[in-house]
């Protein structure tokens, strides 16, 4: 234990944005602040030396924090807060165990991830990564009728998997651009769903109805490795399919057969496993497969509010007060 007057030790796992430094600079008298200073994920060996003794840890989803970390810091921690919304890289069983709170930031990173859902919605399905290519490369000769022709959201069912904040933000943007249908699936019907006419359905049916699918659930036992082979082969072979949410919700083998075997028109992931993905990747070789770099939450006022958020958590599970965004498990 801490002795009066003495400062409680915290752990930051890697550069994060000045927002949330200057919160943690400005708690004069409540802790002293040691960090992996690198734009990099931090090694292994120096987390687990890192997190010795600390009384609070500030990590990212790059973090896997499970036991033996816990073992490593030691009786004084007291409070983890993770700069991201999602938690499955916390192993939360071990954590409540020991009796630790846990910070996140929902909510804040709602509206930048669904407008990038949008945007890789639009990309992969009207054909712009193919396009820029034909432009630098020479392909673009004349007009053709047929030529880089997709698909558009007017007239189409779009089918919503998870229909939380984040699947909630990306319906409301994707509804205006004239969708017939909005179908989404989850653990329970929704009463918000309302606001943009979703129908809750079965999961087959929506996977059979889509013209557009949007996977936006958490990462947990029931999700993983859900869509999956017979997913796919219920899909109509000119939908495309959508995922910002976990990559392990993905069975990425059966993604790739999916893909180049016709039986989906093509596929846009903001999120893989591993990540990154090895250049090598067979999902690399196919054009009608986008893949961005789990950049969901990347606008600069996002990412300063989710680093001052993250500091806010930290300083009130060290004080024990309130936490603003606490994860209750």
């Amino acid at each position: 234990m801490k002795a009066m007057g003495e400062l409680m030790k915290v752990f930051i796992t890697r550069r994060i944005p000045q927002e949330g430094m200057k919160i943690l600079s400005g708690a004069t008298g409540v802790c002293e602040v040691s960090q992996w200073d690198s734009d990099e994920p931090v090694p292994r060996t120096e987390l687990l030396r890192g997190v010795q003794g600390a009384h609070g840890l500030v990590c990212l989803l790059s973090d896997k924090i499970d036991a033996e970390v816990l073992d490593a810091a030691g009786p004084n921690l007291k409070v983890i807060s993770t700069m991201s919304v999602g938690f499955d890289h916390l192993a939360l069983d071990e954590i409540k165990k020991r009796g630790i709170r846990v910070g996140y930031t929902p909510d804040v990173l709602t509206d930048a991830t669904a407008e990038l859902t949008v945007a890789l919605l639009l990309a992969t399905a009207r054909r712009l990564p193919e396009g820029v290519e034909e432009v630098k490369n020479g392909g673009w000769s004349s007009w053709k009728p047929l030529w880089l022709c997709g698909y558009g959201l007017s007239g189409s069912t779009v089918g919503v998997i998870g229909l939380g904040r984040i699947g909630m933000a990306i319906a409301q943007r994707l509804v205006p651009f004239g969708v017939k249908r909005l179908l989404y699936t989850g653990r329970a019907a929704k009463a918000h769903a309302a606001e943009v006419n979703g129908e809750f359905v079965p999961l087959d049916q929506l996977v059979s109805e889509s013209d557009f699918i949007v996977v936006s659930c958490s990462l947990t036992p029931e999700t993983q490795g859900l869509c999956d082979k017979a997913f796919f082969s219920k899909m109509k072979k000119t939908a495309v399919f959508i995922n910002s949410s976990r990559g392990a919700v993905v069975n990425q083998e059966d993604l790739y057969e999916a893909l180049s075997g016709g039986q989906i028109a093509a596929a846009g992931l903001d999120v893989t496993t591993p990540e990154p993905l090895p250049t090598n990747h067979p999902l690399l070789t196919l054009k009608n497969c986008v893949v961005l770099p789990h950049i969901g939450s990347a606008t600069y006022s996002t990412r300063g509010v989710m680093s001052a958020l993250t500091a806010q958590n930290l300083l009130g599970g060290l004080q024990g007060s309130d936490m603003p965004s606490e994860l209750s498990f």
